[in-house]
């Protein structure tokens, strides 16, 4: 599993994400943007973050560190605002806590051009595991130190939505046309031959030991093994069938 830190001072809310994530000391001196376990899209969106933020990391993107961190719901008794106090309430235990970047910059298309290979890495990774939040309204991309941190795959992987159907997304295509990065992405069949012999089985098998059982729990399996395996065959079909999901041809 993640790291655990327990959580011990309640900073700030932050209204950019629709999950209401906050900022959080922990225990061991760091600082964390939380995603809470109580928030309306719930323990999968987390499920998602450490696979999807995991997975890049091994495949060579930046991705600020994740925790496990541990939340006792009184750390937000002296919060103002009611709807944080709930989202505290309802998400004592294991949440996940992502670094902060101090001095972060939010990722501007005009102002910040990306080299064309590691666009197409992070497109055919997107792709891969069907991101539909890296678009130019909203890039969930940061600069920070000069370089491009991928942040927020809570909505990635949404087959897992819809267990009974998630077979038909196995070579579901993806729509590259509102990614922010396309524009400079023209590398795709570059960033494919390399990426896609590296997400191996034994790959998949250690980002998802990564996952609490608490967040795998559910009326879908009857173990957290049971999910584990299901996301493995689901992701491990996926990635032997590039050509029908990757967006084809170079960018505009």
């Amino acid at each position: 599993m993640l790291r655990q830190v327990t959580g011990i001072r309640y900073v700030t809310p932050l209204r950019e994400g629709g999950s209401l994530p906050g900022v959080v000391e922990a225990d061991d001196l760091g600082t964390y943007v939380a995603k809470f376990s109580g928030a309306g899209q719930g323990p999968k969106a987390l499920v998602a973050e450490v696979i999807c933020g995991e997975l890049a990391r091994r495949l060579g993107l930046a991705v600020p560190r994740l925790v496990v961190l541990d939340i006792d719901p009184v750390i937000g008794r002296a919060e103002p605002d009611q709807e944080v106090q709930e989202l505290l309430r309802g998400s004592g235990g294991p949440n996940l806590g992502m670094d902060f970047l101090p001095g972060a910059l939010g990722y501007d298309p005009v102002a910040h051009p990306v080299d064309p290979a590691l666009a197409s890495r992070v497109l055919w990774f997107d792709a891969f595991t069907e991101n539909v939040d890296r678009s130019w309204r909203n890039p969930n991309l940061l600069i920070w130190h000069r370089e491009l941190w991928l942040i927020d795959h809570g909505a990635c992987l949404y087959f897992h939505h819809n267990w009974p159907r998630a077979e038909a997304a196995v070579r579901r295509a993806y729509r590259a046309d509102d990614h922010v990065l396309a524009p400079y992405a023209s590398r795709l069949a570059e960033a494919d031959a390399d990426l896609a012999p590296r997400v191996t089985p034994g790959l998949l098998a250690e980002v998802l030991a990564l996952v609490p059982d608490a967040w795998l729990a559910g009326p879908d399996f009857d173990s957290a093994d049971a999910a584990r395996a299901a996301y493995a065959d689901h992701l491990a079909r996926r990635v032997a069938r590039t050509a029908d999901w990757l967006p084809q041809g170079s960018a505009a």
